[in-house]
């Protein structure tokens, strides 16, 4: 029998690291990015999701969405787990490299399970100004 599981959390960070007891450490946890120019290439970003109170096979997929156009930014392919029993979960962890972010503005995390949008959330990106020189 199958039973969907839940989505337990979803967050964007910098970094993760994982410690000898197993313990997951997330660095640096954003909702937004400044860059100076665009399009802008951000070098490295991680989602990290926990999935609980679930059983059987499942399939998630990540992409992040230009709320400006629809466009797909970025996806993964379909990342396979299993969860034994609904007292299992299971902890995936993705890492985005390089992504070239066209404008300014709202994008969408958005995360599939079997192809089915289970949560999304923005991720805003902010064009930095430079700093005013102090006159003299």
């Amino acid at each position: 029998m199958k039973i969907k599981p839940n989505l337990q959390f979803s967050v964007l960070c910098d970094d993760i690291r994982r410690e000898d007891n197993g313990k997951f450490m997330l660095i640096g946890l954003f909702e937004a990015i400044n860059a100076k120019k665009f399009p802008a290439m951000h070098p490295a970003l991680f989602v990290v999701n926990r999935w609980c109170k679930g059983e059987g096979p499942f399939t998630q997929k990540i992409r992040i969405v230009n709320l400006k156009d629809g466009s797909i930014i970025f996806q993964t392919d379909e990342q396979a787990f299993e969860l034994a029993d609904i007292d299992r979960h299971h902890t995936l962890v993705s890492r985005f490299n390089n992504i070239a972010f066209p404008n300014p503005g709202k994008y969408w995390v958005e995360v599939l399970l079997d192809n089915e949008l289970v949560i999304n959330y923005p991720l805003i990106l902010n064009e930095a100004k430079e700093p005013q020189g102090n006159p003299r």
